[in-house]
Parts: structure tokens; C-alpha cells; sequence
């Protein structure tokens, strides 16, 4: 795998991407009425509200050049590697963790496709 380091610029345009495809998701689910999930996003910070009040936030982590995200079964940390954000421990990309932790946690299959 390759890990060639991504420019600044580069790291904010696929971390703002992620979480354009993010906000999008969820505001689809809200709008067809598959969940009520509420979504704050305050710059690199992207909280999202499951009806048991519980949430699952993601965040840019610039210095690094990583996205971590924290949900109810534990915290994850992605870097880019060939084209994707993998988890830095097992390679698991991004929206797949992500769909697992927002189905395990909302008790309904709750998919994110990669941008």
C-alpha cells in the first residue's frame, strides 16, 4: 500500500469530501424518513445525533493528516492510503467502519458509500 503523504491542500480536499458525503447521506435518510438523525458540523468537526440521543463524531485531525472517528464501540483513526481513507490499525476503509458503527449503533442497516 501506499502512503505517500498528501499535500496540505490535498488532505483538506479529501477530508471535506468525506464529510460533504457524510452530511448528504444522513440528510437523505432524514428527508425519506429511514432515520431521524440529526447532523452539526462546526468546521473540521462533523457530530451526528441517532434518535437515542447517542452520536458518532468524526473530525479532521490536519497535523496528522488523518480523519478520526468516535462512536459507542470505539475510536478510529484513517489515513490515505492509495486513494482511500484506511484505518491506520487494520486498513478497513473509512465508510465501511463508518456504515458498521452507524448500524451498530442506530440497531438499522445504515450504509455510507465512499465519494
Amino acid at each position: 500500500m501506499s502512503t505517500a503523504p498528501l499535500s496540505d491542500l490535498d488532505y483538506h480536499a479529501a477530508a471535506d469530501r468525506a464529510l460533504a458525503a457524510i452530511e448528504a447521506a444522513a440528510d437523505a435518510w432524514l428527508d425519506d424518513g429511514v432515520i431521524d438523525i440529526d447532523t452539526h458540523r462546526a468546521g473540521g468537526l462533523l457530530e451526528l445525533e441517532l434518535p437515542d440521543r447517542s452520536k458518532i463524531i468524526i473530525n479532521k485531525q490536519a497535523p496528522l493528516h488523518e480523519i478520526w472517528l468516535a462512536a459507542k464501540l470505539g475510536g478510529f483513526h484513517f489515513k490515505w492510503v492509495d486513494g482511500a481513507w484506511r484505518d491506520t490499525r487494520d486498513g478497513v476503509a473509512f465508510f465501511v467502519r463508518l456504515s458498521e458503527q452507524l448500524t451498530a449503533q442506530a440497531h438499522q442497516p445504515l450504509v455510507i458509500d465512499a465519494p
